[in-house]
C-alpha cells in the first residue's frame, strides 16, 4: 500500500487530533466554554477545533493540552 498524498495524510492528521480534543475534553468532564476561556478563544472556535472545520495550530493545541492536564503528544494518538 503506498503512503497517501502529503494533503490527504494531513487531512488525516488533522481530523485525528480534533477528535482527540473532542474526547479528552469529554473524559475531563470538562464543557467547551470552559476549554474556551482557558485557551483565550470562544467556544465556537473550540467547536471548530472540534469538528476539525478548523486546524489546531501546534502553540494552541499546547495551550489546549495544559488546559485539560495532558500530555501534548496525547493528541497525536492514532494518527
Amino acid at each position: 500500500m503506498s503512503p497517501l498524498p502529503r494533503s490527504r495524510a494531513a487531512t488525516a492528521i488533522n481530523k485525528r487530533i480534533a477528535q482527540n480534543v473532542l474526547d479528552t475534553r469529554k473524559r475531563k468532564g470538562m464543557a467547551q466554554t470552559a476549554l474556551a476561556d482557558a485557551i483565550g478563544v470562544t467556544f465556537q472556535q473550540i467547536q471548530k477545533y472540534e469538528t476539525g472545520k478548523n486546524r489546531v495550530s501546534a502553540p494552541t493545541l499546547l495551550l489546549i493540552a495544559r488546559a485539560l492536564n495532558e500530555p501534548v503528544q496525547n493528541f497525536y494518538t492514532g494518527a
